[in-house]
């Protein structure tokens, strides 16, 4: 069996932390993909292992929720409506401490007010204390943060307004990067 030496584990990890693709990754470091996602995965795992068990008990004046979208294997159009549950549209909910710039917790499912207070619960486990939450617009966040924090809990939404791209052919509405920010609220 072979295995990668250190060095070689050590410039497949730094490429993927760069955020250089698998494929490409395979063309700098002459390692196969599969072999590269394969270490990929044993890292992830331990650094979730890691994250898990030192991000307990936490004094955080101020948390910030978001969410972070991904797909998985397909495309939302591409879904069935049998298919997994584990493919298509996928979101991240990150929860963020303010000051420090921590990851307090982060869980990924769809967009669902179950996934939302999943997330919610999780970081309650973490912090001690009520801290002040601020969230964007998704509907599920109030019942989700009531349901975690109760109702002593300080929670704000920001929403914040962007301002129109100009069009250039259909590249405008399938662009990836927001507009510039006009208002916060």
């Amino acid at each position: 069996m072979n295995t990668l030496s250190a060095e070689q584990q050590a410039a497949v990890i730094s490429a993927l932390c760069e955020g250089v693709s698998i494929r490409a990754t395979e063309r700098l470091t002459g390692i196969h993909r599969d072999t590269i996602m394969r270490l990929g995965a044993r890292v992830g795992l331990g650094c979730a292992k890691v994250h898990n068990r030192l991000m307990r008990d936490l004094n955080v004046g101020r948390l910030e929720f978001d969410e972070i979208w991904q797909y998985v294997a397909k495309k939302r159009k591409a879904v069935k409506p049998n298919g997994p549950a584990t493919v298509g549209d996928q979101y991240t909910f990150v929860a963020l401490a303010g000051s420090a710039k921590a990851i307090i917790s982060y869980y990924t499912d769809k967009r669902t007010a179950e996934a939302a207070t999943a997330f919610a619960k999780d970081v309650r486990e973490r912090v001690l204390g009520i801290p002040e939450i601020s969230t964007d617009g998704l509907i599920a966040y109030p019942g989700a943060i009531e349901t975690a924090f109760g109702n002593t809990c300080c929670h704000s939404v920001v929403v914040k307004e962007f301002a129109a791209a100009e069009a250039v052919g259909s590249d405008a509405a399938r662009r990836y990067s927001p507009g510039e920010v006009v208002s916060v609220e």
